[in-house]
C-alpha cells in the first residue's frame, strides 16, 4: 500500500495559513507536474478549497520519501518553510490515507458535516489530476472507489437531510408549512445577509417572487433586481405585506418593525393561506404577539438555532453510521489493492514455469523425433504457453487470496524453493 496523503483543513490550520498554500484553478495542472518525480511519487492529486489543502500521491519509493517530498513541494510551491508548516499538518499513509480520502469525499471531515458541495470538489481535483497526466492506476482506484463510497454514505444514510444553516431551515420551515413553494412570494424587510440567503435559498426552492423594502431604497432596488423581483418604500411595506406569503425581517432597527396591532388587521382582509414570518434580527424586528394571530407561523432566531442543533446532532447520529460504512470500505479497498500489486508476481511465476517447461523440452527433445519447423514452433508457441497458464492458474488465485490477507510474498518464495530443486 504506497498511498501517502499531507494536508491541512480548518481544524488544523488558520485561514491565514491555509490561503498561503492554496491552488487555484489554473495552478494546480502546472504544480502537479512539479510534484511527479518518478522516483519518490508516481501519482499525483492535489485538493485546495477554502476549508483544506491536501496532497494525495503513490509514494513506490516508501512513505517516509514520499511524506518528505509532499512537504518540500507543498512548502516549495508557497515559498514556506517546512518548520513553519509542520504544527498545522497531518500526514497519513496506506490505510489511514484511504480512510481519510473516504471519509473527506462523504463530507465526514467537512466544517459542516454532511454538505454536497465537497464531493463536486473532489471530483474537480480528480479530473484536474487526469488532464495532467498524474494518475495512475492506484490513484484512478483510489479516487473512483472514494466517489462511490460518497454516493453510498449519502444513499443509505441521512447525513445530508437535515438542514444546518439559517437559510436552509428557512426552506425546510416553509416547506412543512405550504408543500409546494412554486406560488409563494417572499417579502424580505431589510437586507441584512442572512436574510438574504434565506430569501435566496426560497427562491431558488421554487418561490415564485422576492418584494424587497429597506431603509436604504438604492440597497432594496438592487437586491430585488438579482432575483428579478420588485421593491416598496420602507414606510409602504405593510401596503404589500397581503401579498407575501413568507416574511424575512432583518433590518437591525433596536425595536419592532412588524407589530401586532399593525398585523392584525392585515391578516383579516387577507386573502390568502398561512403567513411565515422569520425573525433574524437581534434585537428581534417581529413582535413575539404576532405568533398569536389565526393563520400565523412566527420563529425567530433562537427557535431557528434549536432547529439547527437538533439537525446536527441527527448528523452526527447519521455520521457514526457512515464511518461504519467507510470502515468496511477500506478494508475492501486494501483487499482490492493487494491482490492488483501481484502483478509483477504473476509475470515471475509464469517466467518459472516456462523456463522450466523449455528446460525439459532441451532435455527430453531427441526422444520427440524428427519434427519440421511448424511442429517446433507449435510446442513453444502454443503448448508451453498453454501448459504454463494451465499450471499457474490456481497458483496465481492462491497468491491474489493470501495478498488480500497481506501476505504477497509467501507463495512465490515457496515456489522459486521448488524450481530449484533437480
Amino acid at each position: 500500500m504506497s498511498i501517502v496523503l499531507l494536508g491541512m483543513n480548518h481544524k488544523t490550520a488558520p485561514v491565514e495559513m491555509r490561503e498561503r498554500l492554496a491552488f487555484d484553478r489554473e495552478s494546480v495542472i502546472a504544480a502537479l507536474g512539479h510534484l511527479i518525480d518518478h522516483d519518490a511519487l508516481e501519482e499525483g492529486l492535489i485538493l485546495s478549497t477554502c476549508n483544506r489543502v491536501e496532497v494525495v500521491a503513490s509514494a513506490p519509493g516508501g512513505f517516509e520519501r514520499g511524506l518528505e517530498r509532499l512537504t518540500n513541494f507543498l512548502c516549495g510551491a508557497s515559498d514556506i518553510s517546512p518548520g513553519s508548516v509542520d504544527a498545522h499538518v497531518y500526514r497519513h499513509t496506506g490505510p489511514d490515507a484511504v480512510a481519510h480520502v473516504f471519509r473527506v469525499a462523504s463530507s465526514l471531515d467537512s466544517l459542516v458535516v454532511g454538505e454536497p458541495q465537497i464531493l463536486g470538489q473532489v471530483k474537480e481535483a480528480y479530473q484536474h489530476a487526469v488532464n495532467a497526466g498524474t494518475v495512475g492506476r492506484v490513484l484512478s482506484q483510489l479516487m473512483d472507489r472514494a466517489i462511490s463510497v460518497a454516493r453510498r454514505v449519502r444513499n443509505e444514510t441521512a447525513i445530508s437531510q437535515n438542514p444546518v444553516s439559517v437559510s436552509s431551515v428557512a426552506v425546510e420551515l416553509a416547506s412543512k408549512i405550504f408543500g409546494d413553494l412554486a406560488d409563494k412570494t417572499v417579502l424580505l424587510v431589510g437586507a441584512g445577509e442572512m436574510a438574504e440567503l434565506a430569501a435566496q435559498s426560497l427562491m431558488a426552492a421554487g418561490s415564485s417572487r422576492l418584494i424587497v423594502t429597506n431603509r436604504t431604497a438604492e440597497r432594496a432596488d438592487a437586491l430585488a433586481q438579482r432575483f428579478g423581483g420588485g421593491s416598496v418604500s420602507f414606510e409602504a411595506f405593510y401596503d404589500v405585506l397581503p401579498l407575501a406569503d413568507i416574511v424575512i425581517c432583518s433590518t437591525g432597527a433596536p425595536d419592532y418593525v412588524v407589530r401586532h396591532e399593525d398585523l392584525k388587521p392585515v391578516m383579516k382582509s387577507r386573502k390568502k393561506g398561512p403567513l411565515l414570518c422569520v425573525d433574524i434580527s437581534v434585537p428581534r424586528n417581529i413582535d413575539p404577539a404576532v405568533a398569536s394571530l389565526e393563520n400565523t407561523f412566527l420563529f425567530d432566531v433562537d427557535d431557528l438555532e434549536s432547529v439547527i442543533e437538533a439537525n446536527k446532532r441527527e448528523r452526527e447520529k447519521e455520521a457514526r453510521a457512515a464511518e461504519a460504512i467507510i470502515e468496511v470500505e477500506v478494508q475492501h479497498f486494501i483487499s482490492h489493492l493487494r491482490a492488483l500489486d501481484i502483478g509483477p508476481s504473476v509475470i515471475e511465476v509464469k517466467q518459472l514455469l516456462s523456463d522450466m517447461a523449455l528446460a525439459e523440452l532441451k532435455r527430453n527433445r531427441k526422444r520427440l523425433g524428427v519434427l519440421n519447423d511448424e511442429q517446433e514452433a507449435a510446442i513453444k508457441d502454443i503448448l508451453i504457453p498453454a501448459l504454463v497458464n494451465k499450471l499457474s492458474h490456481p497458483i496465481i488465485v492462491h497468491m491474489r487470496a493470501t495478498a488480500r490477507n497481506g501476505d504477497r510474498s509467501g507463495v512465490l518464495d515457496e515456489l522459486r524453493k521448488l524450481m530449484k530443486l533437480d
